[in-house]
């Protein structure tokens, strides 16, 4: 981690600044969109909702316990603490109206649950298909002895690479339906878009959980800091940065309907418009930044709150009590699954006007990106949900929906999340 706690304070001055990097000077990866909440017919899939909702609780339970491990509880945002393990059985609701639509197939390939693309992994180099996650930091892809949940995954084989190494140790997440991510730990050449990185190290997991034997993607990409990390070891950009693979150690993200990417060594200048408004990060480990605002039109609903930026998740969390507030100042908003956190509004009136602030511009969301579809004819789903992570007592986290309305730059080189106006 590049920010000692010590060092909060003067994180926070950083705020609202033109970008000094150098752009233009880095490497584009084209994402392909990953199935949403959203069917083609407009409705809510809330079984698939749920399953997201306990795999972020869990994964921010390991990124926790790995926080601790690394840098003790001192780095812990205030009233943040390790969450027992979620678990998709105790979180789902057998309520017969949220049933109805789960029982329906899920046949949307056009939504934005998640952003993949692909990288390679060894000598000579085999591809995965891999989730790029600002909101964990190690890499890890299914082995050639991995048999749970595996079938039609890319499989890494440590004999077919003349570059892969065996490393002590082994790595582990729990995830919520009763299994485990697990697997022996390697180091070999890993290139994204052609930054190479020699002896990276990664886990080749011989179980993969059930939440993830059904998706296309092979594996994930940890983006965050190396606090966060499971195998204790640097992540692919920030060895890509010592290694002098980047120049610049900032990578950005436009995540839309189309033309989404990922910029690896600065930022791609064609897609935004105007200077990138930075923020400083203010530790624990997260892209985190402080004093962020939450309005609803001129209406401010929430302020001086902390805030996670995360590419590995679509929905926007916040304090349960924090959230509630919000859904007050929307008129027909009402629970709607209480257990996972999500509200419903009347579908004739989407908010257009809810917007996320740190003291500059005020970055809104769109209408379309706030609402996860219908689950009555005329009843709708936003995508900001009340759920206690662990992360904090006055923390939100900020997914898709809240980044696929900005470019969104993160920035090692100076400690700091950066937004744009997309073009």
């Amino acid at each position: 981690m590049f920010v000692q706690p010590s060092l909060v304070t003067l994180a926070l001055v950083l705020s609202v600044t033109a970008s000094p990097v150098a752009e233009g000077l880095g490497t584009r990866i084209p994402f392909q969109k990953r199935n949403g909440f959203t069917t083609d017919d407009g409705w809510f899939d809330h079984n698939l909702a749920v399953k997201q909702v306990v795999r972020d609780v869990n994964k921010h339970r390991n990124n926790l316990i790995n926080l601790e491990r690394n840098e003790g509880r001192l780095w812990f945002n205030e009233g943040a603490h390790i969450r027992p393990v979620a678990n998709y059985s105790e979180m789902h609701s057998s309520d017969n109206a949220h049933e109805k639509r789960q029982k329906e197939p899920l046949v949307n390939e056009g939504g934005d649950q998640y952003w993949a693309g692909n990288i390679q992994i060894g000598t000579p180099g085999k591809t995965f298909f891999i989730d790029f996650d600002t909101g964990s930091s190690d890499l890890w892809v299914p082995s050639n002895n991995c048999t749970t949940n595996c079938n039609g995954k890319d499989k890494y084989n440590p004999s077919s690479s003349s570059t892969s190494s065996r490393k002590s140790g082994t790595f582990s997440i729990q995830y919520g339906d009763g299994s485990k991510v697990s697997g022996p730990v390697f180091t070999d050449t890993v290139s994204v878009a052609g930054i190479t990185v020699k002896n990276q190290y990664f886990s080749s997991v011989n179980t993969l959980s059930a939440m993830f034997g059904n998706e296309a993607l092979d594996g994930i990409l940890g983006m965050a800091f190396p606090s966060l990390s499971n195998l204790r070891q640097s992540p692919f950009f920030n060895s890509a940065k010592s290694q002098g693979a980047v120049k610049n150690g900032v990578f950005a993200f436009k995540l839309a309907k189309s033309g989404s990417e990922l910029y690896l060594g600065g930022t791609d200048t064609s897609l935004y418009t105007g200077s990138i408004e930075y923020h400083g990060v203010t530790g624990s480990g997260f892209w985190q930044i402080a004093n962020a605002k939450l309005s609803l039109g001129s209406k401010s609903v929430q302020s001086n709150f902390q805030t996670i930026i995360d590419s590995g998740t679509t929905i926007i969390y916040g304090p349960p009590s924090q959230v509630a507030n919000f859904y007050k100042s929307i008129p027909g908003s009402k629970v709607y699954d209480s257990k996972n956190g999500f509200y419903s509004f009347p579908c004739n009136s989407v908010p257009s006007n809810v917007a996320f602030s740190w003291g500059g511009k005020q970055w809104t969301i769109s209408a379309a990106n706030f609402n996860f579809g219908r689950v009555t004819s005329t009843l709708c789903i936003g995508a900001i949900a009340g759920q206690d992570l662990g992360l904090g007592s006055n923390t939100w986290l900020l997914g898709d929906s809240f980044m696929k309305n900005v470019y969104s730059v993160f920035s090692f080189d100076q400690n700091a999340v950066g937004f744009a106006t997309l073009k």
